[in-house]
């Protein structure tokens, strides 16, 4: 007897259509597994066999071929577990419902349990865009699989749910979208929290309203991972679309929480300076994204950031020049959208006191060029803003003077990224850090004065052709915040003052 059904898988960002055949024969009991499997696919023989005979339902005494196909597709996970016991129950006639137009997708445990899956709402959308009527998915993705509409979703808990719906004994209801709304990330820090520092805020109010990366640079306890902390909660708000590919990426990765329908606040990705490489772009075995992707739409905050491996800071060029990072391994090539903000934080010397107003520094010149220079040249020129972060006195900190909220900041950004996104609609570009060379020479117009005082600089500063435009970019998201068509001369001094700690602290 033969049965075929569908199924989906994932590689990467995409989703790919999977048929998964059964053939049961006469000969000498035998399971195999054939379609390039790997070795959770080739070991999905005995969970099936085990579910099929705890369930209660007959395990065929013949020979069983399954094969998943396409079989030029290396096949990965455990997700083909419930497809494949589907086809072989169909092939043996304990199924009796047409499973033609229906895919299913889920993991079993020897009991016959249906365990969460990584990258179901991918494989929806891959399922919409097929015209697949229905998907049967794990019950501990229901949230994710209510996003996608035009598809009956059916969340089942165990196989019996699933052969009782397929032989009309007990129908499921399909999941709804809207049912759930819960948010991913916890109720962000305030600003006004932060006593002081009113430069540095402004800076940040700056990078949150042009996509801008930023460095800040102080003596330790001047506040550079509060304000970095405190900097998700002027972000402006995600769009749908926005939204939707980064549930997809934490889908993907197995780092959607459950009950979990949409990410809604922007993430904030703080990873320690010891990451490597490679847990840093992504990659491994199974081509999982990394920091690099999961803080995708959001921010990356790297504190210590000289401390970091040097091979990690510089997988940092791509995605901060590109929006994507590339990852090549024997396994395959893939691509995972990474349009981030990097915010990354650091001590002026090792010792840290380096320039302090009253307290010394004790680390020695060659010290302090070691330490600097373990951020090279190419990564702070990718780096829009420049922020120092002096210490506080004690009459700002013991002031009782209420600061300005994030309430306050964020309506100020809100409003800028909204005149960004009516000037790039109908384009992939999101905001002013990241307009192409042509969208910066069309639209950081600049007045007379402002030419001037950028050419005068140009020559003074010695910039380089990158700082030459990433000025541009800032002049033009300052221009935004005050809802100014051209750029003044007031707008690209404040944006060129963002661009001289490298000449500071690295021409030494």
């Amino acid at each position: 007897m033969f049965a075929k059904v569908k199924s989906l898988g994932i590689f990467g960002m995409d989703s790919f259509s999977v048929v998964v055949e059964s053939d049961l024969s006469r000969g000498l009991p035998r399971f195999d597994i054939v379609g390039l499997p790997d070795t959770a696919v080739k070991e999905s023989k005995e969970r099936v066999r085990a579910s099929i005979k705890n369930c209660g339902f007959d395990y065929p005494n013949s020979r069983i071929t399954v094969n998943i196909a396409p079989a030029d597709v290396k096949k990965e996970g455990a997700i083909y577990d419930l497809p494949i016991l589907i086809a072989i129950l169909k092939a043996s006639n304990q199924i009796k419902g047409n499973v033609d137009d229906i895919a299913f997708v889920g993991e079993l445990s020897l009991d016959g349990e249906i365990r969460g899956s990584r990258g179901i709402l991918p494989m929806l959308l891959k399922a919409k865009e097929e015209q697949i009527g229905s998907v049967f998915v794990p019950y501990d993705n229901m949230a994710e699989a209510s996003v996608v509409d035009e598809v009956n979703v059916y969340p089942v808990k165990n196989v019996f749910e699933v052969v009782n719906h397929l032989n009309g004994k007990s129908l499921i209801e399909p999941c709804y979208k809207g049912v759930y709304d819960v948010e991913t990330f916890s109720e962000t820090l305030d600003f006004e929290d932060v006593k002081g520092q009113h430069d540095a805020k402004r800076a940040l109010e700056i990078a949150a309203a042009g996509g801008h990366n930023c460095i800040m640079i102080g003596p330790p306890g001047t506040g550079k991972s509060m304000l970095a902390k405190r900097l998700p909660s002027i972000l402006p708000d995600m769009s749908f679309d926005e939204q939707l590919e980064t549930t997809k990426l934490y889908s993907i990765a197995g780092e959607l929480p459950k009950n979990v329908q949409l990410i809604t606040k922007r993430p904030f990705r703080s990873p320690h300076h010891t990451i490597s490489a490679q847990g840093l772009a992504g990659g491994g075995k199974t081509l999982r994204p990394g920091e690099i992707s999961l803080a995708h739409n959001g921010i990356m905050f790297m504190d210590e950031f000289p401390e970091f491996d040097r091979r990690a800071k510089e997988s940092l060029r791509q995605p901060l020049e590109d929006g994507v990072i590339t990852i090549t391994r024997t396994s395959g090539t893939v691509s995972y959208p990474s349009n981030i903000m990097v915010v990354a934080a650091m001590n002026p010397c090792p010792c840290g006191y380096y320039g302090h107003p009253t307290r010394e520094c004790t680390c020695t010149d060659a010290a302090r060029k070691r330490y600097r220079d373990k951020v090279s040249g190419p990564i702070l020129d990718r780096i829009d803003i420049h922020i120092e972060v002096e210490p506080v006195d004690y009459d700002k900190l013991s002031s009782k003077e209420k600061e300005e909220s994030s309430v306050e900041i964020k309506k100020r950004v809100n409003k800028a990224r909204k005149i960004q996104q009516k000037r790039f609609k109908g384009t992939n570009v999101t905001c002013n850090a990241k307009m192409s060379p042509k969208m910066t020479k069309e639209y950081c117009v600049l007045t007379d004065e402002a030419s001037n005082l950028l050419k005068m600089s140009f020559d003074k500063l010695g910039l380089s052709a990158r700082a030459y435009d990433k000025i541009l970019r800032i002049s033009r998201t300052i221009a935004d915040l005050e809802e100014s068509e051209n750029i003044e001369f007031s707008h690209v001094a404040e944006a060129i003052q963002y661009r001289s700690l490298d000449r500071k602290y690295w021409s030494e």
